[in-house]
């Protein structure tokens, strides 16, 4: 039993109602998404549902956060767009093919990364690169609806193609369906709380643009807008994985993205999850049960998905308090495909369109946009860019680029506040932490003994600071370098103590080195710096060692 604990998710019999009406709530939300999602990628409806279904099951009984549900998202889906029309554009035979083959490969990365243990460094990048991103993704979203919302097929090249192709799309709008479009719209927005809690908006969205487009209802010819199409009711045929050598480096990059992106998905939303139920979910558990939830949607042709926060906090609302409620979710989900498909070939792609586009405004951080110029300017200049570089470059460039320039940023900050803590004094008069013995003994040096003070952690964007201290000294006839005080000495630093050590023991300075204490003092044995000094000179701590430099001013 401990075993299969081990290998399983939290899953307990012990909340058997709630977690049959939570995952039944979280099935009836999904329902719409994974339609309109699975439009929205250019895979197809039927990819879009076993998707929710395959990534929900898998990652419902071999994840680590119970009452997480998972399935395909908006930001997944956009960058599964941007694979489905890379990979067909390149090879249109096996184009499709390939691009699950790229969810097969997620999700192998996401195992990988659950195995190596690295869930929680997955989200610890600044929040103003996940913010850019985030918004970015939704502004692509946004931008890929336009044409269905507008009742044409989305133009060829992507975001950049569809804003050149802006002016036709408004040209050529179809009355009925932007109407049809609209309508959606507006059932999303003011969906009165009272009703929301009978039935979700989306849903209600659906069956009404779904009822008033049809023929004896509106009156118009069902030729007039363009609807799903028939929807395969049987159970998916095994994709087995297809590549090829021109094309396996981008499938491998794409892969890669679409994993990473997935793992940052589930985890922040596995943090939701926490601080609802009060619990502590498993990071590396859940990237693996992630991982094999992908990797077996992609072997059966359904898009990638993550944990998405708004079925998981509906989940957890109706009452859903193990991985049972996730479960329960698939099941539902899978019943409605097997016997009630044919009824989905009716559904207008503008509604789908206009689910999606609302999806696509949600995602966007309003919130952050609105503050983060009142935070930090930097910090905003950073999300603005990783925005742009999102909608118009590519999500790994963006995320690359945005993370690169804050921890730049960081660690000149960090910098100048440990420069402050690199401090030398000739005499008793600073203001250094030392007993009133060790002032005494600096005043009898008459300014020829130095004490040479760094303290917490040195990173390597101190070095430059030790460098210019040690420089600045001029006339004195011995120095002390004081490292009892050091939390964490980086490879750079410890060189610059080493370099500054080495200089002064060439002008004919008595040196000493003393503090020195655990991994600090590894480091510098590894150097061999203390080979270069006698052990009377380092064995020693720093009263010791400003008497004997006193002493040899005699």
């Amino acid at each position: 039993m401990p075993a299969a604990t081990a290998v399983f998710n939290r899953i307990s019999a012990n909340n058997l109602r709630g977690d049959l009406f939570g995952g039944l709530t979280a099935a009836v939300i999904a329902l719409p998404m994974a339609l309109a999602f699975g439009v929205a990628s250019g895979a197809g409806a039927t990819a879009g549902l076993w998707g929710a279904v395959l990534v929900g099951l898998f990652a419902a009984l071999f994840g680590g956060t119970p009452t997480l549900i998972s399935e395909p998202t908006g930001p997944m889906t956009v960058v599964m767009t941007a694979v489905i029309a890379g990979l067909t554009a390149r090879n249109p035979e096996h184009g499709l093919a390939m691009a699950f083959t790229v969810v097969m490969l997620a999700g192998v990365f996401q195992i990988g990364f659950g195995l190596l243990r690295l869930g929680r460094y997955v989200t610890q990048m600044p929040y103003t690169v996940i913010s850019g991103f985030m918004s970015g993704i939704g502004l692509i979203l946004i931008i890929l609806q336009l044409g269905p919302f507008l009742g044409q097929a989305s133009p060829k090249g992507g975001v950049i193609g569809t804003l050149q192709s802006l002016p036709e799309l408004i040209t050529g709008a179809r009355p009925l369906e932007v109407c049809l479009a609209l309508i959606t719209l507006a059932i999303l927005w003011f969906t009165p709380k009272q009703l929301k809690k009978i039935a979700p908006p989306q849903l209600i969205a659906l069956l009404v643009g779904t009822l008033v487009s049809l023929p004896l209802i509106s009156g118009f010819g069902s030729d007039d807008i363009r609807r799903i199409g028939e929807i395969a009711s049987g159970f998916p045929q095994l994709q087995l994985p297809m590549f090829s050598a021109a094309e396996l480096q981008l499938m491998v990059v794409d892969a890669a993205v679409l994993g990473m992106l997935g793992c940052i998905d589930a985890l922040l939303t596995s943090v939701v999850a926490d601080s609802l139920t009060r619990t502590e979910h498993n990071s590396n558990k859940e990237l693996i049960g992630q991982g094999l939830g992908n990797l077996v949607s992609g072997l059966f042709g359904g898009l990638p998905g993550a944990g998405a926060t708004m079925g998981t906090v509906v989940n957890i609302q109706s009452g859903g308090r193990s991985a049972l409620s996730g479960i329960f979710r698939a099941v539902i989900l899978m019943l409605v495909i097997l016997v009630g498909a044919p009824l989905a070939a009716e559904i207008p792609q503008a509604v789908l369109a206009g689910i999606a586009l609302k999806v696509g405004v949600d995602i966007v951080d309003w919130d952050f946009i609105k503050r983060a110029h009142r935070i930090s300017l930097n910090g905003a200049l950073i999300m603005y860019l990783v925005i742009a570089l999102t909608v118009l470059v590519d999500l790994i460039t963006a995320v690359f680029v945005g993370v690169f320039i804050a921890n730049i940023l960081t660690i000149d900050k960090m910098s100048a506040l440990q420069s402050e803590a690199i401090q030398s004094v000739s005499t008793g008069d600073g203001d250094l932490e030392i007993s009133d013995d060790e002032r005494e003994l600096l005043n009898q040096g008459h300014g020829k003994v130095l004490l040479f003070q760094l303290n917490g952690a040195m990173i390597f964007g101190v070095a430059k600071a030790i460098n210019r201290e040690h420089n600045a000294i001029s006339d004195c006839r011995a120095v002390v370098f004081d490292l009892s005080k050091v939390s964490h000495l980086g490879v750079t630093a410890a060189l610059a103590v080493e370099n500054a050590v080495e200089e002064a023991i060439e002008v004919g300075r008595q040196v000493f080195v003393v503090g020195a204490s655990g991994t600090t003092r590894r480091r510098l044995e590894k150097l061999g710096l203390f080979s270069k000094l006698p052990a009377e000179r380092t064995e020693i701590d720093r009263r010791e060692a400003l008497r004997t430099a006193v002493a040899g001013m005699a």
